[in-house]
């Protein structure tokens, strides 16, 4: 009997499903990122005619002036993002994947808190804006400023990066945990040098969404942090502190055209900081893999 080496030439059926399957593809592609390339296409074409760099370097004055307040406010949020919804959200993540097993803690225990994880993220942002306004604004007599924003921030996206953490860990192999295990290495240390460094990627990239979401968010901040022409100063509570996207809100629909131009300009820093993070999350995942891959 022959061997027979060769793959079946394909049918004229299957290439037909083939070409529509990747025409299928190419078009749900084009639904995925044509509007954000739309977006971006209307921003920069908005914003670069009348772009000036002293928008970076002033303050609003009037109807006019630049964004530095803002701007240097909306960096403080996210650093402040970052440290506490990453902190809670990237430890969340591994006790989810790593900690809270059926066969450690049980089905029960794990159920209830991923419940009540998808229920916190399935809120509303302008809800969880308007209640840290009266339980830290008014309740607590904070008034507004940045921590109540970064709180109420932080609960909205601490979801996102406790989800998509759990995801990466659970993509890690088993047999890099097995391998560990029988190497002789503790479980903490196993888990900070071969699991959480194979899953970086995704953990970094769950960063990125939540970062991406704070800075885009307005109704909250509304509530919790207000408005002020002051650059960001060192307090925390009784003093309120701007950021860029009051600025796209409010200014759009004045019928000063110099007010108008700020909303573009914001909007185009804002751009331009969403593309600054995806650049500077692939190096770091790039530098990462290359030296794993360099240890192998």
């Amino acid at each position: 009997m022959a061997h027979v080496t060769g793959a079946y030439p394909p049918t004229r059926g299957r290439r037909v499903r083939e070409v529509a399957f990747r025409t299928l593809s190419a078009v749900a592609l084009l639904f995925v990122i044509g509007p954000s390339i739309w977006l971006i296409a209307d921003v920069v074409v908005r914003a670069v005619p009348h772009w000036r760099w002293d928008v970076l370097t002033t303050v609003p004055l009037g109807t006019g002036g630049g964004l530095e307040n803002a701007v240097l406010g909306t960096l403080v949020i996210m650093v402040g993002v970052l440290v506490i919804a990453g902190t809670v959200g990237v430890l969340s993540g591994i006790h989810f994947a790593e900690l809270a097993r059926p066969r450690r803690s049980g089905r029960a225990g794990g159920a209830a808190l991923r419940t009540a994880t998808e229920v916190l993220s399935g809120f509303p942002s302008i809800v969880l804006g308007y209640v840290g306004y009266v339980a830290l604004c008014v309740g607590l007599h904070w008034g507004f400023s940045l921590l109540p924003a970064l709180i109420v921030l932080s609960l909205m996206v601490t979801p996102y990066i406790a989800k998509s953490t759990e995801s990466a860990l659970r993509q890690v192999p088993t047999s890099y945990r097995e391998g560990a295990d029988a190497l002789g290495m503790s479980t903490g240390y196993a888990l900070r040098k071969v699991v959480i460094k194979s899953a970086l990627p995704g953990i970094v990239t769950g960063l990125l969404i939540a970062l991406a979401i704070a800075v885009g968010e307005t109704a909250p901040l509304l509530y919790t942090a207000g408005i002020t022409n002051t650059l960001p100063s060192a307090s925390l509570i009784h003093q309120p502190i701007a950021y860029l996207t009051y600025y796209v809100w409010t200014d759009y629909n004045q019928p000063i055209k110099s007010t108008q131009y700020l909303s573009f300009d914001a909007a185009l820093i804002l751009v331009v900081l969403v593309l600054a993070l995806l650049v500077v999350s692939r190096v770091l995942v790039n530098r990462t893999q290359r030296h794993a891959e360099g240890r192998r």
